[in-house]
């Protein structure tokens, strides 16, 4: 599976590291790739679009990532780490070939794009020129590797021996570069003694920090990332359903939330209630999971994840009634601000957010809707041009009728209610993640409304019937 072993003067076998390959050098790639580098291992980049390899060369990153491009910059200058767009190449020099290209949903289906995945896998295997470890890290249906299998039978030439596994990726955007460098655990299936060794050898020093590993079957490695991210989803439009609950009985979720995540057996993470998930990952692994569960017959996984995606999907329409309610039932030529596009902080990625949907649904309205985000302006902008943005948080919370927090970024979260009222035209502030410290909203002359969450109130409390619209606040 690796390079062939040296014989010393004084006969004691010595075997070279394995040189890395990674195909697709996109979020996964680029970011496995450099920590293959950080590691220590000779790694090679592989990608098909030029922009994108002479900016990696470059150390520059399309996407935000946190530590991502100073990684990448400091192994091209060291020589550990360099991107092609020539596969043959890479694949002649390399040992251990990871496969990290995308797996979209397809266009008018929930099942994934399967087409990158397929293509990356039958080009390693018929460009092999000595014997190899293919390692899927993709996200796929299960049953995939299996058939991926028969692709680099029928495709590496003849007398060369390959081997394919799969091996799951767990990042989490804003952490990814922590998350493959120290991951919380290591998953492998289908590998052979002779594999094992040598993906055990890749991941050395994960496995010296003592990072637990997991062998398995092809078939329980493909479904350990897609499980994951249904259970997070589903703890997710949990805690979003027993909200609208919270919201008709005056009930605090956040509260409850706490409450729960007590329970060693539930946890606190991924229980808070707001506007939903989005990103690349969850939305699209719980549709292709339904479409592969329904085509082998698993309903009941079917009409799980359904009610999942219905619940997390009307939490928008759920801050879209708020915003047009709070607006006097008609968003036409009102200013709103919107802080926050990225589906979630510490990334740039627009991909199915939430709050990019909002203020795209809010627009279309007739909205006045300004923008702002950190770091996701530009990707928003290139998805949806027609919104307006701003450069600063304040520019875009200056003289609105009501401002959509739909992000939960520092900025706004640690921002001073005082001095944004003086400037917002009214102050009136829909908090979709349950983020503000509603207590200095409200001091500051601010109403305030949660989603699930009662708030303090300055005069007549909120009553069970207000609640059925989700807690209102308002300072007098």
């Amino acid at each position: 599976m690796t390079a062939q072993k040296k014989t010393g003067p004084d006969a004691t076998d010595v075997r070279p590291a394995p040189v890395i390959s990674v195909i697709g050098t996109g979020y996964l790639g680029a970011t496995h790739a450099a920590a293959m580098a950080e590691m220590g291992f000779e790694t090679i980049g592989v990608d098909v679009d030029p922009s994108k390899l002479a900016a990696l060369s470059a150390g520059e990153v399309p996407f935000y990532e946190p530590g991502l491009p100073e990684l990448i910059t400091k192994h091209v200058a060291s020589g550990k780490l360099r991107f092609t767009a020539d596969l043959a190449a890479a694949v002649a020099e390399a040992d251990v070939h990871f496969v990290c290209v995308g797996t979209p949903q397809k266009a008018g289906s929930h099942a994934a794009n399967l087409t990158y995945v397929e293509n990356a896998t039958r080009g390693v295997a018929e460009n092999l020129t000595h014997p190899g470890l293919i390692v899927g890290k993709s996200t796929v249906p299960v049953g995939t590797a299996a058939r991926l299998r028969g692709i680099v039978r029928e495709f590496t030439p003849s007398g060369i021996d390959a081997e394919l596994i799969w091996n799951p990726e767990f990042l989490r955007e804003g952490k990814a570069v922590d998350d493959t460098l120290h991951p919380d655990r290591l998953v492998w299936g289908g590998a052979s003694a002779a594999a094992d060794a040598v993906i055990r050898e890749v991941y050395a020093a994960p496995i010296a920090e003592g990072t637990p590993v997991i062998t398995t079957d092809l078939a329980t490695a493909e479904l350990v990332k897609v499980s994951a991210n249904a259970f997070l989803a589903t703890k997710i439009s949990f805690i979003n359903a027993i909200s609208e609950m919270c919201a008709i009985t005056g009930a605090d979720v956040s509260t409850l939330a706490d409450a729960l995540g007590h329970d060693a057996r539930i946890g606190r993470k991924f229980l808070n209630a707001g506007l939903g998930f989005g990103g690349g990952c969850l939305p699209k692994d719980i549709r292709a999971l339904m479409y592969r569960a329904n085509e082998i017959g698993a309903n009941r996984v079917v009409g799980l994840m359904q009610q999942v995606d219905e619940i997390n999907m009307g939490q928008r329409e759920r801050v879209i009634d708020m915003t047009i309610e709070a607006l006097g039932g008609s968003v036409l030529n009102r200013r709103v601000a919107v802080v926050g596009a990225a589906f979630k902080p510490l990334t740039d990625d627009v991909r199915d957010s939430p709050a990019l949907n909002v203020a795209a649904a809010l627009h279309l309205r007739g909205a006045q809707v300004t923008l702002w985000d950190p770091e996701a302006m530009e990707t928003a902008r290139r998805s949806f041009p027609t919104l307006t943005y701003s450069a600063s948080m304040e520019g875009a919370i200056e003289d609105a009728d009501v401002v959509l927090v739909l992000t939960e970024w520092d900025e706004i979260v640690e921002a001073s209610p005082a001095a944004l009222a003086a400037i917002v035209g009214r102050r009136f502030v829909i908090d979709a993640r349950n983020c503000l410290p509603v207590t200095d909203w409200v001091k500051a002359g601010w109403t305030v409304r949660s989603l699930g969450r009662p708030t303090p109130v300055t005069g007549a409390p909120v009553s069970v019937a207000a609640g059925t619209y989700d807690a209102v606040a308002t300072a007098r």
